[in-house]
């Protein structure tokens, strides 16, 4: 024998040696591993269950609420310390660019500044883009726009970039920042909270002309909603005992229970017969844009 080894006897009734738990190599597990941390990390910030009540909503007396409603202690040090890890992952990390209803001579400078700020530019949103440059204070409808609020993204006045290529350097965001829907949409997803539409099922009836059908899904999709391929029966019983709630939508509307929508095109002269029934309502395109725009569940005219 080579080497004179001695031969590799195993016993027949010595049991096989457990397979390691973990690969050998560094970085191994780092993929589950983080994993498991951002999962640990939105239990930890959840204040509901997944029919969106939380624990003072199962009280029974109000001197069980009064003390649900205490705040608990480290609390606001947890939760801000959760939010200041994520804002700070996502400043620390590769930042992508992207701009929407820009000039030539706008996108000609963000390219400038994705070379100075060592960042990557691209032309079409997907789920690495971080910031989002828009013209200036006019609010757009565009589906990169729209697909920056649901995603999180940065959604940055241009003058942001003009400044940071002025000092060739990175400058803070908040300054210019579009308030309201972009903010709102931007911290939902630093406090790792469910998505705008988590909890509800869309379906698109009829043709859709200004946001094509397309768009509209994919805003579903970016959202956290579902896609009905049928349209939903008000009537049905297995329809009206699913349970899930819409996370976003108001504690005290009906609309939080209310799981599923029937989506027509408002600006069509066709105008389907008017569903409100149990969990099933009927929304014109116009709601669902204008909820996606504000980053939050607007309540529909009855």
């Amino acid at each position: 024998m080579p080497g004179n080894r001695p031969p590799r006897v195993r016993s027949g009734n010595e049991p096989r040696p457990a397979p390691a738990t973990e690969p050998a190599g560094p970085g191994a597990w780092a993929h589950s591993r983080a994993a498991l941390d951002r999962l640990e990390r939105l239990l930890r910030c959840s204040r509901c269950n997944i029919f969106g009540l939380r624990p003072v909503d199962y009280a029974d007396s109000e001197n069980m609420k009064s003390l649900l409603l205490l705040p608990e202690k480290n609390e606001s040090s947890s939760t801000s310390r959760c939010s200041v890890m994520s804002t700070g992952q996502h400043r620390g990390g590769p930042r992508v660019l992207i701009g929407s209803g820009l000039s030539s001579e706008q996108q000609k400078m963000l390219s400038e500044l994705a070379a100075v700020l060592k960042a990557k530019k691209c032309t079409e949103f997907d789920s690495t883009v971080t910031h989002v440059i828009v013209p200036g204070d006019t609010i757009q409808s565009t589906l990169k726009y729209m697909l920056g609020i649901l995603n999180g993204c940065w959604i940055l006045k241009f003058e942001w970039v003009k400044v940071c290529l002025q000092r060739k350097e990175y400058e803070q965001e908040e300054k210019y920042e579009i308030p309201e829907g972009p903010q709102r949409g931007r911290l939902n997803r630093e406090q790792l909270l469910p998505k705008l539409f988590d909890g509800c099922y869309f379906y698109f009836g009829g043709t859709f002309k200004h946001h094509p059908k397309d768009n509209l899904i994919k805003l579903v999709t970016a959202a956290g909603g579902q896609i009905l391929s049928r349209k939903p029966k008000p009537d049905s019983d297995v329809t009206q005992t699913i349970n899930t709630v819409a996370y976003h939508a108001k504690p005290d509307s009906d609309q939080r229970l209310c799981t599923q929508y029937i989506i027509y095109e408002d600006l069509s002269n066709h105008r389907p017969e008017k569903v409100r029934q149990g969990k099933v309502w009927m929304a014109p395109s116009s709601w669902f844009i204008d909820c996606v725009m504000s980053f939050e569940l607007l309540p529909l005219d009855s």
